[in-house]
């Protein structure tokens, strides 16, 4: 379940940060201010389970990704080949701490 709030606040992160962006009504600051505050509560019910540094590593890696993606196909941001190849990187960092977090935690629970 943990990391399905480390899901949750790498997904709704992305609406926050396009919100910080493009926000220009009061409602599209409130729907910002909202996203934020759904995805530190996950950030928070995530830490319950898994360690902080291994939540926070693999939040933003994910999101930043996404968000340099999102950027690259609907925002017209400049492509290059460099950019994809470090976004690359970022994605295999976090599947890479996942992977051995979970290791930790089965040895952690005598499995």
């Amino acid at each position: 379940m943990a990391w399905t709030y480390v899901l949750c606040a790498a997904i709704v992160e992305v609406f926050w940060v396009i919100g910080l962006r493009y926000s220009e009504t009061l409602w599209e600051w409130l729907g910002t201010i909202v996203a934020i505050i759904i995805s530190f509560f996950c950030i928070i019910k995530a830490c319950e389970k898994l360690p902080s540094g291994t939540v926070y590593a693999v939040f933003t890696g994910s999101g930043a990704a996404v968000i340099v993606l999102i950027d690259f196909l609907f925002f017209g941001a400049d492509f290059s080949l460099t950019k994809v190849f470090f976004i690359a990187l970022i994605i295999v960092g976090v599947v890479g701490i996942k992977l051995t977090t979970d290791s930790q935690a089965e040895k952690a629970e005598g499995g």
